[in-house]
């Protein structure tokens, strides 16, 4: 169990990221040096679950869970929730190992969950809100993104501008209070969908810009298949909570007498 120092742990999920995962953490430890991390590998080709398993043999703060393939983002995550949930961390951090996330950020963004009469669900490095910006993103990815989280805006009615963003912290109250075991979301849906889920919950969202960079090495994991399950289940969500919001209104209307 955790004690008050190292009550964060910050997840990095890894499929073919050798190039990177050693500078990663390297740079995540030099502003946040008490955390913990936790890689969860898809059983990478390369070998990048045996460089954190080395890393992990002479550093007591560095974890690393192997699965046997590669299912999906937010599978990973669920695992390392589950992971970091059943080792009582407080709060529970989404990182990717491509280099895009700013380190330098996190302290911050831990910061806020201190803060007095803040007392968020979840934190969220967000790249469209003022301060926020990318660097070296061509511009029909910046247009995507854009385009994607104002339409899961207007669809699901949140209160977010950066509902896809993968550099974020929960509380560990936030992943409790989900029923965490009826998600499906595989790709960045995954990001939409438990945020839509603290909305939900009533749960408070904070939004913190960052600057967001462009992998180097390695490549995207971005794919058609990604975006068209996004954009197919947010509309399904969007119709059922409409649905639901005019069965609502006809429900509770008065009645007249015949």
């Amino acid at each position: 169990m955790p004690d008050s120092a190292t009550k964060t742990l910050i997840i990095i999920p890894t499929y073919n990221e050798a190039g990177n995962i050693e500078a990663t953490i390297r740079r995540v430890h030099a502003v946040v040096p008490g955390a913990h991390i936790l890689v969860v590998d898809d059983q990478s080709p390369d070998g990048t679950g045996q460089i954190v398993g080395r890393l992990a043999a002479v550093d007591s703060r560095i974890f690393v869970l192997h699965r046997s393939k590669k299912s999906g983002l937010g599978d990973a995550y669920l695992a390392g929730f589950a992971w970091a949930l059943a080792r009582a961390y407080e709060l529970i951090g989404e990182f990717d190992a491509d280099g895009s996330h700013p380190a330098d950020a996190l302290p911050e963004l831990i910061a806020a969950f201190d803060r007095p009469g803040v007392r968020p669900w979840v934190v969220i490095g967000s790249r469209w809100i003022s301060g926020g910006s990318v660097v070296n993103w061509p511009k029909s990815r910046e247009f995507l993104s854009r385009a994607g989280n104002t339409y899961a805006k207007l669809m699901l009615g949140l209160p977010v501008n950066d509902a896809t963003a993968g550099f974020r912290i929960y509380s560990a109250t936030a992943l409790r209070a989900m029923d965490l075991s009826s998600v499906s979301s595989k790709g960045y849906c995954f990001q939409i969908d438990l945020t839509l889920r603290v909305f939900d919950a009533a749960g408070r969202i904070v939004e913190f810009p960052i600057e967001f960079r462009e992998r180097e090495i390695g490549e995207s994991k971005m794919s058609r298949g990604i975006v068209l399950e996004a954009m197919g289940r947010v509309t399904i969500w969007g119709l059922q909570r409409s649905l639901r919001r005019l069965v609502t209104r006809r429900s509770s209307a008065p009645r007249t007498a015949p």
